[in-house]
């Protein structure tokens, strides 16, 4: 299989599920990001950084670890010939 093929494939199949899981902890977390409730006030920086963290590792796995990938076998493809 083609390494573009491959990519495409890999990325069909991850993506559900990693968004499935991102935002149901990103949705289950907002309440206490918002600062709703009793006491939240001190938990709100952590639920912040959790949902921040989050965003950017997910955009991270489904984007940038693949294009990184892409990019150096295709260098090494070029070297090698």
């Amino acid at each position: 299989m083609e390494i573009e093929e491959a990519l495409i494939t890999a990325g069909r199949t991850r993506l559900r599920p990693v968004l499935m899981t991102t935002l149901t902890t990103i949705m289950g977390m907002l309440p206490l990001a918002l600062g709703l409730g009793e006491g939240s006030e001190m938990s709100a920086p952590m639920a912040v950084s959790v949902v921040g963290g989050l965003a950017v590792s997910t955009v991270l796995t489904l984007v940038f670890i693949p294009t990184l990938y892409y990019i150096v076998e295709k260098r090494i493809k070029k070297t090698a010939v």
